[in-house]
């Protein structure tokens, strides 16, 4: 068995315990060095009903990588003298406004995710009406100061192209992109064309709460979509096509897609986004092991997506898949995949699998350990081995872990929400939190009631929309704050800023706002969410 060989049978094992670990569908995977592809592999189904296995010429929702296509296609534009990217948005889009007392926003700014604007919500079909809508919104600081990721800002730029040549976003595209890089079977952008030749998209059924292995799967609601911010679809192949064009600096086997300079620009890593994770123009650039990668993800409705390529060995790798999104899972993959393939190179020992995440092993499980009570309602911790176990009436369920503090209870009960623990300034858990309801531990020491204002009360409830990107929400009363909680859980403080409007999260630097208005019987009828409607449901 040849080494290579032996790698790729190493990164079918692994693919097949994380498609189990996160309840994927379906999966293809491509690998390339600068020279040419060196593998394409599939697994699972494209169509679960129908049984209908993924094939390479699959189709699938490539997402925000496509915010570097975005800014290639500009770089061009650059390259040609009929783009300025430090002159102001508003020289190429008339119309783009948004309101603020500082300086005006660059196409630079956009790009790099420095704007100051809100991320965008989906609110209409197609992003036209939604940057329009932007002139309703306010720039969180002056542009250029933190980083701030928004989809908005590309599907902006989306528009400044079509308005710079005066042609449509897919034509641009195909014909300065697609094209020249041999992309024969990519989509740029999604119509209901491109849906008979793509995987099927699945989520989970409940979309009102945090996610879960055992919830059934449904079919994603389909969408045609053509803005710059993330509209191709396409196969493993053509995607390694595009990540060897990478590897090799713009340059392709036919012409260089981009000059040197530009190609700098595109992989300057300007600002960081998470520690050791830098932005440059629609690209990720991060240092693993030494090595230098590029990179980026995509997240749409049903699917998920990963490119990584690495620069100093000059091999990239394209992860693309249908089902729950699961955006670390396709980078984890993509890793791998990579780390395999360097072993090959350098003729070292061929890694080992990577140990599958267990959710329920909670490492600090003693923090939590003991009794939490309010009124009537107890929660009981105890750690057994490694695991925190929550003793409920008759029942005894394992804790799993979704963030430092925070923890999915399989029950009934718990289902709207995580179990939410907090600490005290000598970092003791002495509370925990599930939706609404505090359990004070025997620990905690300090006030116990808190008077929620008489405003807040119209506020409280579940609220939706039919915008399948961000569904609903629920705002509630906790300690003496007021919060919004999206379905996957981890609850942001609601900051009031005037009559009805509050802030987003803690951080000073957030441009969302959330707005309630149409007052009934105590009552708000909606609240809008940086400009997306949401209405008052029925269900808790």
């Amino acid at each position: 068995m040849s080494r290579f060989q032996d790698a790729y049978n190493r990164l079918d094992l692994y693919i097949d315990l994380k498609m189990k670990e996160a309840n994927l569908v379906g999966m293809s995977v491509a690998l390339t060095d600068r020279k040419k592809l060196l593998r394409v592999s599939t697994y699972g189904f494209s169509d679960i009903a129908a049984q209908t296995p993924v094939t390479p010429g699959t189709l699938f929702e490539a997402g925000s990588i496509g915010k570097s296509f975005t800014s290639i296609l500009l770089l061009m534009q650059r390259e040609t003298g009929r783009l300025d990217l430090n002159a102001p948005v508003v020289h190429y889009l008339p119309w783009f406004q948004v309101k603020s007392k500082y300086q005006p926003i660059t196409v630079h700014h956009l790009m790099s995710h420095t704007a100051g604007i809100i991320n965008g919500t989906d609110i209409a079909p197609h992003g036209l009406y939604e940057i329009f809508a932007l002139r309703e919104t306010e720039t969180a600081f002056p542009p250029g100061k933190d980083f701030y990721y928004s989809d908005l800002g590309y599907k902006a730029l989306g528009f400044l192209l079509e308005e710079l040549l005066d042609r449509p976003y897919a034509d641009i595209l195909q014909s300065s992109l697609l094209d020249p890089l041999g992309m024969t079977e990519t989509h740029a952008v999604m119509t209901y064309e491109t849906r008979k030749s793509m995987a099927k998209g699945y989520r989970y059924l409940y979309d009102d709460r945090p996610a879960h292995s055992s919830h059934p799967l449904v079919q994603a609601t389909w969408h045609e979509y053509g803005t710059g911010d993330g509209s191709p679809a396409s196969t493993p192949a053509d995607m390694a096509a595009y990540v060897r064009m990478l590897l090799n600096r713009g340059q392709t086997p036919g012409k260089r897609i981009l000059s040197e300079e530009s190609f700098r620009l595109l992989t300057h890593p300007m600002n960081e986004m998470r520690q050791g994770i830098f932005y440059g123009y629609g690209l990720t650039i991060r240092k693993i092991d030494g090595c230098t990668f590029l990179g980026h993800g995509g997240q749409t409705l049903g699917y998920s997506s990963y490119i990584l390529a690495d620069m100093e060995d000059g091999i990239g790798a394209v992860v693309l898949v249908n089902g729950p999104e699961d955006v670390h899972c396709t980078f984890d993959i993509a890793q791998f995949a990579l780390k395999l393939l360097h072993a090959v190179q350098q003729n070292t020992k061929i890694p080992s699998l990577p140990p599958v995440t267990d959710p329920c092993k909670i490492e600090n499980a003693v923090d939590y350990v003991g009794t939490y009570r309010m009124e009537s309602k107890m929660l009981n911790l105890l750690a057994e081995g490694d695991q925190l176990i929550l003793h409920y009436g008759a029942e005894s369920v394992a804790l799993e872990r979704r963030g430092a503090d925070s923890f999915y209870v399989r029950h009934p009960d718990f289902a709207l929400f995580l179990l939410d623990f907090h600490r005290d300034e000598k970092n003791k858990v002495v509370g925990a939190f599930h939706g609404p309801v505090w359990y004070p531990s025997e620990r905690y020491i300090g006030q116990i009631t808190f008077e929620i204002p008489a405003a807040w009360k119209a506020y409280l409830g579940h609220y939706r929309s039919h915008n399948p990107w961000m569904s609903n929400f629920r705002v509630i009363f906790r300690k003496g704050d007021l919060l919004v909680v999206l379905p996957p859980g981890h609850p942001q403080k609601l900051k009031p800023i005037s009559n009805n409007a509050f802030q987003i999260g803690e951080d000073p630097h957030s441009p969302e706002r959330l707005h309630f208005e149409s007052f009934i019987k105590g009552h708000a009828l909606c609240a809008n969410y940086s400009g997306c409607p949401y209405y008052r449901t029925f269900t808790p």
